[in-house]
């Protein structure tokens, strides 16, 4: 073992020698000092120059004076003479009459007898659990004022359509029958209420 550490440290020793005969042999060379910057060729704060502005020369020209033209010579106009002859003027009155005398008894005012005639039909209400069209048979009554009133149904093609007829006729306004010149009730009338029923296209659904 101690053998081989020698033979370790010898080459090392070797390396050692050469490397401290070189520096030596570069220390020993005269030294050269390199040439001074001459520091008087660097300007600090060099001076910029002015840059010379160009101004532009604009010559104004005199204003020529416009002279109004004078104003166009006025028309004489001719007077109309005044008329002398004076303004006629017509006058006249009312002419008096005597009024007739009317005898009441001789004429009466009649109005022609006529049926009851709608004004106002409101239509029904479908209601919400119809699956196809259907219609009602309806009686009723008109008062004299054109109210219609004990409203019944006579046949509906189903028992739901009942209440929305009598519902809808009751709200209905009629011109009442005319009689001997004056209004008077109307017994018995009849009519049909349709209810419609579509779908989603617009089709109507059959009863």
């Amino acid at each position: 073992m101690g053998f081989l550490r020698w033979l370790a440290i010898i080459p090392a020793a070797i390396v050692t020698v050469v490397l401290f005969v070189l520096m030596m042999s570069l220390i020993s060379e005269e030294f050269k000092p390199e040439d001074k910057l001459d520091l008087n060729s660097f300007e600090i704060n060099p001076k910029v120059e002015d840059v010379k502005i160009l101004e532009r020369e604009t010559t104004i020209t005199e204003i020529k004076k416009i002279e109004t033209p004078p104003p166009p010579p006025q028309i004489e106009r001719q007077k109309a003479d005044r008329p002398a002859e004076p303004i006629s003027s017509l006058e006249g009155a009312v002419p008096e009459f005597e009024a007739p005398e009317i005898d009441r008894s001789q004429f009466q005012i009649t109005v022609s007898d006529r049926d009851a005639q709608p004004l106002v039909r409101i239509p029904p209400i479908m209601p919400p659990r119809a699956e196809k069209s259907g219609h009602c048979k309806v009686r009723f009554s008109v008062s004299p004022d054109g109210a219609p009133f004990d409203v019944e149904t006579t046949y509906c093609t189903q028992s739901l359509f009942s209440r929305p007829t009598v519902k809808s006729v009751q709200k209905w306004k009629y011109n009442p029958k005319i009689q001997d010149g004056r209004p008077v009730g109307r017994i018995g009338v009849e009519s049909i209420i349709r209810f419609r029923l579509t779908d989603e296209r617009g089709n109507i659904l059959p009863e």
